[in-house]
């Protein structure tokens, strides 16, 4: 019999059996456990899934400036051989242990685990992760908060013709003000709790199918608009000139962590998501497919910006400052700018809506495994308790904030910095390096050469030892090194 019908028939009963006992339904194993496990509709589903989750706040308000301070596109190229070294192999290998088991990130662990080396112990790192995007979630949805209310403000024209000092004052007035971002932060929650209560099928998978091509539809032409603007020469030199000057040892590290960052390679998304992919799909096709997105809709994004606070006269900035003051101002400097500028809060809602269901995903699915909740009451409990912890947040702009230094870094937001470090660099980074050595080294290669069945030999080598060496050596620096970039 050949070997690829011999391997059919082996993927084929391993995934009767994850059928048999896999919780990953409406209910959990504990209430039906011969319910079929969800899966996303097909392949692509399952990249817009993955590659919309990775379009993070920090692709529009990091990813721009330190491409450009950092050589522009000699950064670029650094950036594509990075997403290459550390994102493909890390993300691949998450996605295969997801699809492994069919369980969530933190059962994944726990199963694998047991049948290597340090056993029951490989469970920390599934927690580290689940843990760890579930803090994400709780910050994320006041920053997601405020594009809503920033939404509605363009949209009814609240933002135009305010001068620089006048955006500025807007935005230090509405974070300083705990009861609207309560609200705002409440009504995010809400309409990711609804998202999620649904499941996989009725759920998260036509919001992906419908929400990601209409993401990257309005990131194209708001480009298209601001580049009509005049501004290509500008955004040309300044972010796409490339300065191999600039080019140092640092300037690797802060490229190694936008990749680490902007994949969510600390975060459970991909095992999780990757436990709804279909047996017949490619993992590493799937895998390449996503990095090569999420690069693409960086430069993307970039250039949007740019062309933007060009074609508007602004100064280039980074942060919330860029999001919230900057670019409402340059857009409104810009023909149409009033329904440009709803476009682009339109824009950010849908990216917090992709990251916030991703992220909220691996602890609604523990819940399910672990007391046997429905689904509904499961994203209840976990969007519940994400809106109550980030009331810290909220409250850190306000009379809670206190400032304290951590490794030499001045920090002054209190607790919302607090959540910020522990999770940037500590958890993250953490539940990453675990996940590749055990990956890597623990899970017997043989199954990861199953889960995988690429045709080439060579590239199954290629990426277990990349996976071995150079992405635990990667991260490793990026433990060491993350406060100080």
């Amino acid at each position: 019999m050949p070997s690829s019908s011999r391997r059919g028939k082996k993927r084929s009963s391993r995934e009767a059996a994850a059928t048999a006992t896999s919780p990953l339904s409406n209910t959990s194993a504990a209430v039906d456990p011969g319910a079929r496990p969800e899966r996303w509709s097909n392949t692509t589903t399952f990249v817009f899934a993955l590659a919309g989750s990775a379009i993070g706040f920090k692709t529009i308000w990091q990813f721009p400036q330190v491409a450009a301070e950092n050589g522009g596109g000699a950064f670029i190229l650094i950036y594509l051989l990075l997403s290459l070294l550390l994102g493909v192999p890390l993300l691949i290998a998450q996605i295969m242990l997801g699809r492994r088991t069919h369980t969530s990130p933190i059962s994944t662990f726990s199963e694998l685990g047991a049948r290597v080396r340090g056993r029951r112990y490989w469970t920390i790192v599934g927690v580290v992760a689940v843990a760890a995007g579930f803090i994400v979630f709780s910050y994320l949805g006041v920053i997601a908060g405020w594009t809503i209310a920033y939404l509605l403000r363009a949209l009814f024209g609240s933002l135009s013709g305010l001068t620089a000092d006048g955006m500025g004052s807007l935005f230090a007035s509405f974070v300083r003000d705990p009861e609207k971002q309560v609200f705002w932060h409440g009504v995010f929650v809400i309409a990711v709790i609804a998202i999620s209560a649904r499941g996989v099928r009725r759920g998260l998978d036509p919001t992906v199918r419908w929400l990601v091509p209409i993401l990257y539809l309005i990131l194209l032409a708001l480009t298209a608009y601001a580049l009509h603007a005049g501004a290509l020469e500008d955004v040309a030199r300044h972010f796409f000139s490339p300065d191999f000057t600039k080019l140092t040892p640092h300037t690797w590290l802060v490229a190694a962590a936008q990749v680490f960052f902007s994949l969510g390679l600390g975060t459970a998304v991909a095992i999780m998501y990757g436990a709804y992919l279909k047996a017949d799909a490619s993992v590493g096709r799937a895998g390449v497919t996503v990095v090569g997105l999420d690069v693409l809709t960086s430069i993307v994004a970039a250039t949007l910006v740019f062309a933007v606070l060009f074609g508007g006269g602004v100064a280039p900035t980074s942060g919330p400052n860029l999001m919230f003051q900057a670019l409402p101002l340059a857009f409104d400097h810009l023909p149409l700018g009033r329904w440009a500028v709803t476009v682009f809060f339109a824009a950010l809602v849908i990216i917090a809506l992709l990251m916030g269901i991703a992220l909220l995903e691996p602890a609604i699915v523990w819940l399910e495994e672990r007391f046997g909740m429905t689904r509904s009451r499961a994203a209840v409990a976990t969007g519940l308790a994400g809106w109550a912890l980030g009331l810290v947040t909220v409250f850190s702009f306000n009379d809670a904030a206190f400032s304290f230094r951590i490794l030499g870094v001045e920090k002054s937001l209190g607790a919302f910095d607090v959540l910020q470090s522990l999770t940037a660099e500590m958890m993250l980074p953490l539940a990453a390096l675990g996940t590749a050595v055990f990956a890597g080294w623990m899970l017997k290669v043989d199954a990861a050469r199953e889960e995988l069945a690429l045709r080439s030999p060579c590239s199954f080598d290629a990426w277990i030892w990349t996976l071995r060496l150079v992405v635990p050596a990667l991260l490793l620096l990026l433990v060491v090194t993350l406060y100080r970039l």
